[in-house]
């Protein structure tokens, strides 16, 4: 990244004491928004400028909720219902993204996730509980047994003193709130090779397409 002359920082301490935002600084310096949040921070907008700023803030509001609106009719017509196919297709990205390539096995922090790639291996592929191996890796400054009964809720499956908790040392808060979570099918080897085979298959379909 090449670094910003001072006359530039100056533009862009200026405009955001005149109430611009970040969208609006970034376009007008020609720079990008994480650059321009960098450089504004601890800038106070002037209080003669504060209206501007606090009307640009609520239109955008209202713009943004506008869109989200806009989206979620969408995304509700798209997704009216789902097919075999479809949570099939769901469970291969899924694994193609996050899975991994030697045993049936997907790690995630996310428990929207987790819960929705579990959903798709019970009722596309069949799978149960007693198919699958739950372990749960957090860092020693989280409450094991929370995050136990959060993964619990998550996966449908009881979580107990046998279940594999792998302790990091260090803290991660936030992001990371309960750990990471691990699905494991037990001799998911056939059903490794079935997703491999529905992505070699999308492949083939995408070049002769």
């Amino acid at each position: 990244m090449l670094p910003i002359q001072d006359d530039k920082i100056s533009e862009i301490r200026s405009l955001r004491a005149r109430g611009y935002s970040v969208p609006e600084i970034s376009r007008m310096c020609e720079i990008s928004k994480s650059t321009a949040s960098r450089y504004i921070k601890n800038i106070n907008i002037l209080p003669k400028h504060y209206q501007r700023w606090l009307n640009r803030r609520n239109a955008s509001k209202i713009i943004s909720e506008r869109h989200w609106d806009t989206a979620k009719g969408k995304a509700e017509q798209l997704m009216d219902c789902l097919t075999r196919k479809d949570l099939a297709l769901i469970a291969t990205s899924l694994y193609w993204a996050e899975g991994s390539k030697k045993d049936f096995g997907l790690s995630n922090t996310d428990p929207d996730l987790i819960r929705l790639f579990l959903y798709t291996l019970r009722t596309t592929f069949g799978i149960q509980n007693s198919d699958l191996k739950i372990s749960v890796r957090i860092y020693e400054d989280l409450n094991k047994k929370n995050c136990l009964k959060f993964w619990s809720e998550v996966t449908g499956i009881k979580l107990g003193k046998e279940t594999s908790v792998n302790v990091l040392k260090g803290k991660k808060k936030g992001k990371l709130k309960y750990g990471m979570c691990r699905v494991r099918v037990k001799k998911g080897g056939l059903l490794l090779k079935e997703i491999f085979c529905i992505i070699k298959r999308l492949n083939q379909l995408i070049m002769s397409s």
